[in-house]
């Protein structure tokens, strides 16, 4: 079943929460891998406003203040959470195949492919609303025309 010139409005809200999930996940997937290197490479984690200063560098076991470490992790999984709702809702509302709803959830997890994903499938969005807006200008016009 094709999709209605009706839908342009839930398209539109669909893509911006996507496009803007996509980037908040990607950054904190960077952050994470990087919390990651510091964890098992160096053995410390980011101590936020302990004793040796605002931001430190601090083996786990010596955290006093806030482990930064751990937010980025949590920050990240929840917004994993909000990234996988906006790729289902631009799934579900262009009505792409379940392969492509795989394909952008791997973007979560997959240091730097969010960024890939959002712009190519932000762009196949794009062109579904766009062809979507040029059938609802052209039945318009042909409504208008039959009054």
């Amino acid at each position: 079943m094709a999709l209605s010139p009706k839908a342009i409005p839930r398209i539109r809200k669909a893509l911006r929460l996507y496009k803007v999930s996509s980037v908040i996940t990607g950054v904190f997937l960077l952050l994470l891998v990087l919390m990651m290197v510091l964890r098992y490479g160096f053995h410390v984690d980011i101590e936020l406003g302990g004793p040796q200063g605002f931001l430190a560098l601090v083996p786990k076991e010596q955290i006093v203040g806030l482990n930064l470490s751990i937010g980025i992790l949590a920050a990240h999984g929840w917004f994993y959470l909000l990234y996988i709702f906006a790729d289902f809702q631009l799934w579900s509302t262009l009505r792409w195949s379940f392969w492509r709803f795989v394909l952008i959830a791997l973007g979560g997890v997959v240091p730097f492919l969010s960024f890939v994903a959002e712009h190519h499938y932000a762009r196949l969005a794009r062109a579904e609303l766009a062809a979507l807006e040029a059938q609802g200008s052209r039945t318009e016009t042909v409504e208008a025309s039959h009054q």
